[in-house]
């Protein structure tokens, strides 16, 4: 079996609810999953940093930081992806990233990129900065039509979620 059809197992497997047999996948893959995410190929690092989400492995969150470093614009995508993945449940995931984040999202040199950190940054919690740097990104001229449509949406919903708190 492929990283990539142990993957698509574990996400089976914690759709399903069966926390154990997803365990046991885990421990069975945890190794490969770390070889990968230092692999020389691109494509391979990539597939390393979506299936974290897929195996719902919390305790490799710190490896998702390695992938938000990466070179390849691929690889960042695929990281900020299971990132966003993990903070649907968990805000707080986004909020240990947020530095990160806002980088990617102001500074990346790709542009799916940067959309990706600003759909991030929704997971989180409402902080004065990132709504801050989210109007910024939504007002500019110099900024792409997708990103700042996009931008403008989570900084709409930032601003609602602070103003129910």
């Amino acid at each position: 079996m492929s990283l990539a059809e142990a993957a698509a197992r574990a996400d089976a497997l914690a759709q399903s609810g069966d926390e154990r047999s997803l365990a046991t996948l885990r421990v069975q893959w945890d190794e490969e999953i770390e070889a990968a995410a230092r692999d020389a190929d691109y494509r391979v690092r990539a597939l390393a940093y979506r299936s974290i989400a897929h195996f719902r492995f919390r305790q490799k969150l710190q490896l998702l930081r390695r992938g938000l470093e990466d070179e390849s614009p691929a690889a960042r995508g695929s990281a900020l992806i299971a990132l966003e993945a993990f903070s649907r449940d968990h805000p707080g995931d986004v909020n240990s990233f947020r530095p990160l984040l806002h980088g990617l999202a102001d500074r990346d040199p790709n542009l799916a990129v940067r959309r990706l950190a600003v759909i991030c940054l929704k997971n989180g919690t409402a902080a004065r900065d990132t709504i801050q740097l989210l109007e910024g990104i939504a007002e500019s001229d110099e900024t792409e039509a997708e990103l700042r449509k996009t931008a403008r949406v989570v900084h709409a919903a930032l601003k609602k979620k602070a103003a129910a708190r």
